[in-house]
């Protein structure tokens, strides 16, 4: 994942809140041993290895956790694509100035991207890409997944609260040490090192995507790296996405489908799911919320973060 994750338990018993934190890192380890895109031992690298083959019996883990993210290609009409490994690395997010590649050229980059092409086969829980040069890459919901996996070790050994972070996918459930609810700062695109408002809550996912740290500019306009899987071009009008729901794995894959929809279309998108809010920050800076949210707004812009932060995913 290549990913920082912080894990904060509360318990009367220190050696088992810290015996739980061990825990749960090293289930993050495992997850990330087993579904890397870049380790090359993993199942995921043994599937794109067989691209246009055969099929790849993998773990039913694996099988599990690729199938969910099937459904929500489906759900959200392809805006996310775990075949996005597949496409031409055709952008520099060098935050220089750059001219756009020729149309042909961006079209023909994404040509190998197509979830329909992820066939799966549930008796023998087989996995296979159906063209040769396709490559799936789970990093848009991986680091919610070990979040949520790490999440349930902790409770299963007895930890009644805790918030854990993985890199800008926050999840909390309980209370804090003094009986209060979890703080949680969601990050200012203007003052990148800053929070612009946080919520107050308890057993929630709060993830967190920019687009505000890794870009290029044309004729001084920003092409953030999140790219849309249909046109080949960087998806435009949203510098950040957060979703707030129950599962930090469905909100990892969430906020991509936002971005790649756009303001409108995305906040529509979000507003259609029962249990699932979001705020979003536009190119133009103003802030959209579902219909839903309620987030604290600190009157100026640019507060030292003083809790944990939904920042954007590297």
């Amino acid at each position: 994942m290549g990913s920082h994750f912080t894990i904060t338990a509360v318990s009367a018993d220190d050696s088992l809140a810290w015996r739980a934190i061990r825990a749960g890192l090293q289930e993050i380890r495992r997850i990330d041993r087993l579904c890397s895109y870049w380790d090359s031992t993993s199942q995921i690298t043994q599937v794109n290895r067989a691209a246009g083959l055969h099929p790849v019996v993998v773990d039913q883990e694996v099988f599990d956790l690729i199938h969910r993210t099937l459904k929500l290609s489906t759900l959200s009409g392809g805006a996310f694509d775990i075949t996005f490994a597949g496409g031409e690395k055709i952008y520099k997010f060098d935050r220089q100035e750059h001219a756009l590649p020729a149309p042909e050229v961006v079209k023909a980059s994404v040509a190998r991207i197509d979830y329909r092409k992820v066939l799966l086969d549930p008796a023998k829980h087989s996995v296979m890409l159906q063209d040769k040069g396709m490559r799936m890459n789970l990093a848009g919901i991986l680091q919610g997944y070990g979040v949520r996996r790490a999440q349930a070790l902790l409770k299963q050994l007895g930890i009644a609260g805790g918030l854990i972070n993985g890199s800008g996918d926050v999840s909390c459930w309980g209370r804090q040490a003094d009986g209060s609810l979890w703080r949680i700062a969601i990050g200012d695109p203007a003052h990148p090192q800053a929070v612009s408002s946080w919520l107050t809550v308890s057993d929630v996912a709060v993830v967190t995507a920019g687009n505000y740290e890794q870009y290029f500019t044309v004729q001084g306009q920003q092409y953030g790296h999140i790219i849309n899987p249909h046109t080949g071009y960087p998806a435009t009008g949203l510098r950040s996405v957060t979703i707030i729901c129950p599962d930090v794995e469905l909100a990892d894959g969430l906020d991509e489908v936002v971005f790649v929809k756009g303001p409108e279309e995305g906040l529509a998108f979000i507003n259609r799911l029962k249990g699932v809010e979001c705020t979003l920050i536009t190119n133009d800076g103003r802030t959209l919320t579902s219909r839903g949210m309620q987030v604290n707004y600190y009157k100026n812009a640019g507060q030292p973060a003083s809790a944990a932060t939904s920042s954007p995913k590297p």
